[in-house]
This record gives C-alpha cells, structure tokens and sequence, in this order.
C-alpha cells in the first residue's frame, strides 16, 4: 500500500492517549511487517486543544481532518472542563468534526468473541455468536436542530428547548448505507424510531419503506419503536442484523449494546461520509464509543481493544484492506482465548493485565499469526 495515505490520529482526553498509545505500536508493527504504511499526523481536540489553544477543535486541526484519508480518533470530555460555556465544552471539537466533514453515518458493530461470552451481563446462550450492526445518523436530528437552548421565562423560571428534525435525503442516504451493508451480511435491516408519538418518527419510517421499495427489495426490512428496540436488545439481540436509526436513538441504543459484548472497552465504531464521485474518497472518522473514562484515567488499566478494532474497522472500510482487518480481529480473538484481560473483561481465572500488557499480548500474537 503506498505510504501516502494520510491518517490524523487525535487522542484526545482522559483514556484516549492512553488506549491509542497501545494502537500506535500495532500500526508500526503493520508498517514493519505487511508494508500497510501510513503518514501519521497528531492533534489536539477536546480538554486537550482547551487547555493549550482554548478551543475544543482549531481550524488548523480541523483542516488537517479534511485533508486526511482517515481520522483515528480517542476520546474527549472529562471533569475538569464541566464548567464551561456549553459552546466551550470539548465534545463541541468532536461534533464539530461530525458535522464539517459530513460524517452522517455512524457504524457501531457489537460482536461477541467465544471467549468474552461469560463477561457479558446476560446469560450465555443469549449473547453467544451475537454479530449485529448499528447505524446511526450522526449529523442531524437533535443534537443539531434549530432553536435551541434555554430562556428565562416571565415569572423567572427557565425553559430548556432542543430540536429533533430531519429531512427526506438525510434520512435516504443513511438508510441507503444500511442497506448495502445488509447485503454483505444477512441481508436483514430493522429501522427504529417512535412513529407512535414524535412527527421525524412518521417522516423517517415512510422514507425508508419508500427507499426499500424504490432500490433494497431484495433485503428485509422490519420497523420498530426505538423503547421496544432497547428492550428486545436484552431480550433476544440475534433477531437483529442491521439496525439504522436517528441520532439521538442510536447513541442510546449503541450503548446498550456495548454491554451485550461484556463492556464499552469492547465497542468500536466508524463514522462514514457520501463517496466522492470524481474521486472515491470517502472522510471517515474511527473511534470507541467508551468515552474518556475520567475515573480510569492515568492508571495504565484501559482497554485498548476497542481501540485496536476501531484501528481494523478503518483497514477495512477506508482502505479495502479486509486481510489486514482480519489479523487484527483474530489476534484480538487469539489473546482472549489465552485469558488475558484488563480490568473491565476480567473473569474468575483469566490473567488480569495492563493496557500496555494488553498491547505486548497482541504484538506477540500478532507475530504469531501474520509473519
């Protein structure tokens, strides 16, 4: 693979340096043994770029994300900086990268290795062989819509006030990435909003059964109220293959995935824009959806691995590099197998390690399996 591809790597806050340390070493390690090279730019966002620039996100950092082939992101956020501006908050470095590079579909895999069946919070034959995909739209709806904010009412109380909304091509085209992924796996999406009581809920659920019936009849589809949705998740979570659903929805519901494979240290996830035509570029952004974990910070026992897959979705996706992307996911598998554990996956009688230890366990794998 050529060495120009571009990828800036922003640790961020909290766990983030840490767990991409560890991912660091795996991309030098690619580079030395299967010529997969990379030129590698780091930044600053979130607290980090606060505490130095006194923004979440520069504009030189933020052209630096357009310019690149690929984003590997940490995480952002922490307690030191609860008491700023809303505007001011580093997770606004991070929407602000969402949303500049139009990163509107976000893929938040939950996948259950062998070895980790006994780490999750439900029982064994619910969760064993579980391999399901949630897409959530990652540029609109709430967390975006205008107006917002909070107003002194009259008599001196306050009204807090956000707004959800969404149009037919936003919802087309993250839908649309749904179903092409579908065709590569079961060939089964399920999409999820709450058509009983909210207006976006009708628009969304009428755009895909349009969107199926004009261009996917050849995958299933299925519709399903978001609280539903959580509460089959816990229930029966196989019945699902791919999930797509707006973006307040799907960052709830990513999260109770997370737990069905044991911890959020285990969840990867990868934010995709619109493929140039002229080019077919496409921006993306790779992170784990475990946040900076401030209570776990600085004490070296983070899970890298959530991390390192989203390092293997970013293989995958962004560079076609699917044979690559399948050595880091089975010696991730392999160095389960053999019982190592950080904290958060850890079981009576496996090995509890560190997250550098955890990164040693996979290099040694590594080498076992792809030299």
């Amino acid at each position: 693979m050529a060495a120009n591809k571009k990828i800036l790597v922003l640790p961020g806050d909290g766990i983030g340096p840490e767990v991409m340390g560890q991912v660091r070493r795996v991309v030098d390690w690619f580079a030395k043994h299967r010529a997969v090279g990379f030129d590698l730019n780091e930044g600053l966002c979130g607290g980090a770029a606060l505490d130095k620039h006194g923004t979440p996100l520069t504009d030189e950092t933020m052209a630096d994300a357009m310019d690149a082939d690929a984003v590997l992101f940490g995480s952002v956020g922490g307690p030191k900086w609860d008491d700023l501006p809303f505007e001011k908050k580093p997770e606004r470095g991070l929407l602000r990268l969402r949303k500049e590079m139009d990163l509107f579909a976000n893929l938040r895999p939950a996948v259950v290795f062998d070895p980790l069946v006994g780490a999750s919070s439900l029982k064994p034959e619910i969760v064993q062989g579980l391999d399901l995909l949630i897409i959530r739209e990652l540029t609109g709806g709430v967390y975006f819509g205008e107006p917002r904010g909070i107003e002194t009412l009259p008599d001196g109380t306050k009204k807090g006030f956000d707004t959800q909304v969404y149009t037919t091509p936003e919802i087309d085209r993250v839908a649309d990435v749904a179903f092409d992924l579908a065709r590569k796996r079961r060939n089964k999406v399920t999409s999820v909003e709450k058509a009983n009581v909210m207006h976006t809920g009708v628009l969304w659920r009428q755009t895909v059964t349009a969107l199926h019936a004009a261009k996917h009849k050849d995958v299933e589809l299925g519709h399903m109220y978001a609280d539903n949705c959580a509460m089959q998740l816990v229930r029966w979570p196989k019945q699902f293959d791919v999930i797509v659903t707006d973006n307040l929805f799907g960052d709830m519901l990513s999260d109770c995935a997370a737990m069905l494979t044991g911890s959020l240290g285990m969840l990867p996830s990868a934010s995709l824009g619109a493929t140039d035509p002229t080019t077919g570029r496409r921006r993306a952004l790779y992170e784990p959806v475990h946040g900076s974990a401030p209570d776990i910070a600085g004490k070296g026992i983070a899970n890298p691995l959530a991390e390192l897959m989203s390092y293997s979705m970013m293989l995958r996706y962004s560079f076609d590099l699917g044979e690559d992307a399948d050595l880091v996911d089975r010696a991730i598998e392999r160095v389960l197998a053999e019982g190592k554990r950080t904290a958060d996956i850890a079981e009576p009688g496996s090995s509890k390690v560190s997250t550098s230890q955890m990164g040693d366990a996979i290099l040694d794998a590594l080498d076992r399996l792809g030299r």
